[in-house]
């Protein structure tokens, strides 16, 4: 069973002065920075006419971040940007006049040394700050969560970095993390905030603005009325909603957070709605690995609670359809290959608006212009195959969405 609540909070305490940090001009200027890699091109933005016919509503668009930089996720825009910012603040120049070409000049090279770069991660995030630090010549140091998928540690692990499963849970891995930092005198590039700890993350959020940029460009005029945005720390989530809110304005889309019911920390905040951060405990067991963190990044709860409308928390069920639906289109549909993580903003969408219940919340009907971002390709192949394919995960047993 799903749940959904309506958010009031934030309705009555729009800040735009805060969405600065996430708007449109500094979203262009992140965009630039990525831009100058030579890996760099737009990912798609896939218009889905014939199932948002099928679901009644006017439209639907899936922006695939499987196509980001050869990575199969979007979690490079962060970990890259912050880093850069991190490189920046070495060189004693502004991060506005660092492009890939000037950071591989020899002499910048030298003046910068080698550093060690260090995370935690469930995948993509480690993946990209890994990358990244191959590309610039310098080291990475990746933790990951007991019960991760070895396919994401090698996957790591190809690209030079030092990377280990803990025996311990997503948060527990990111104080290791924190020490092994501290120990090694590296820098420690992680998406959640705490006290003393918030350049980096607000850096990371930043980074994610570049998806976006991108998407109005391509939407060229088009305005969604209903974005889906999917929540781990929440720090992707608050960015491109705070995005969204200084783009949009007084026309801002309707905005809908959904978590796995078993790491759903940003929910439970949001139900609480005491001025407090509620955490998520224990094995944080999901599909959605991407999403199993257990205690929400302050920075990004602050966008959420002024710029989100819904929050949901649902089974690994509702995901697994999404990755079926988007796998499998319907005839003059474009296929899109979403991970576990990648499809449950649009698989709580669809079961939402099948829902009267969770629709009467939600609000959608046929003038509806739905929007969702798929983080994330089949980073797990196995276990992309076995819910695609064999039908793992299967929506038989549910009854429905409370809220």
């Amino acid at each position: 069973m799903a749940e959904l609540i309506h958010y009031l909070h934030q309705q009555k305490e729009d800040n735009l002065s805060v969405v600065n940090h996430y708007g449109y001009e500094q979203a262009e200027k992140v965009c630039r920075f990525h831009s100058s890699f030579p890996e760099y091109t737009v990912t798609p933005l896939v218009r889905l006419e014939n199932l948002a016919k099928l679901f009644g509503v006017k439209d639907i668009y899936v922006k695939d971040e499987s196509y980001r930089f050869g990575l199969n996720a979007f979690k490079v825009l962060g970990g890259s940007y912050a880093i850069a910012c991190e490189l920046a603040k070495r060189l004693q120049l502004p991060v506005e006049e660092l492009t890939y070409d000037k950071l591989m000049a020899p002499e910048v090279k030298q003046k910068l040394g080698e550093l060690t770069f260090v995370t935690a991660t469930d995948g993509n995030h480690g993946r990209g700050v890994a990358w990244t630090a191959s590309r610039l010549q310098q080291k990475a140091i990746v933790l990951m969560p007991k019960g991760t998928e070895l396919a994401r540690l090698e996957a790591i692990k190809a690209f030079g970095a030092e990377a280990y499963i803990t025996d311990v849970n997503y948060d527990d891995t990111v104080r290791m993390a924190r020490k092994i930092a501290a120990e090694c005198g590296g820098i420690m590039v992680q998406d959640t905030s705490w006290e003393g700890y918030e350049d980096v993350p607000l850096h990371i959020m930043q980074g994610y603005t570049t998806m976006g940029y991108e998407m109005v460009q391509q939407l060229q005029g088009v305005r969604p009325t209903h974005v889906f945005l999917q929540a781990g720390v929440g720090a992707m989530a608050g960015a491109v909603a705070a995005f969204f809110a200084d783009y949009y304005k007084a026309d801002k889309p309707i905005i809908t957070i959904v978590e796995p019911e078993k790491a759903d920390c940003i929910f439970k905040t949001a139900k609480a709605d005491d001025g407090k951060l509620h955490n998520v405990t224990g094995a944080l067991d999901s599909i959605m690995a991407g999403l199993c963190c257990g205690e929400p990044c302050s920075l990004a709860w602050d966008m959420l609670r002024r710029y989100a409308d819904n929050f949901a928390s649902m089974p690994d069920e509702f995901a697994a359809y999404g990755m079926r639906v988007l796998g499998n289109p319907l005839s003059g549909d474009t296929a899109v290959v979403s991970g576990e993580s990648g499809a449950a903003g649009l698989g709580f969408a669809l079961l939402g608006r099948s829902d009267a219940q969770a629709n009467s919340l939600l609000q959608l009907d046929e003038s509806s212009v739905v929007l969702c971002i798929s983080t994330e390709g089949d980073t797990a192949p196995a276990k992309y195959r076995s819910i695609v394919w064999s039908g793992e995960y299967s929506l038989d047993k549910l009854s429905g969405i409370e809220k």
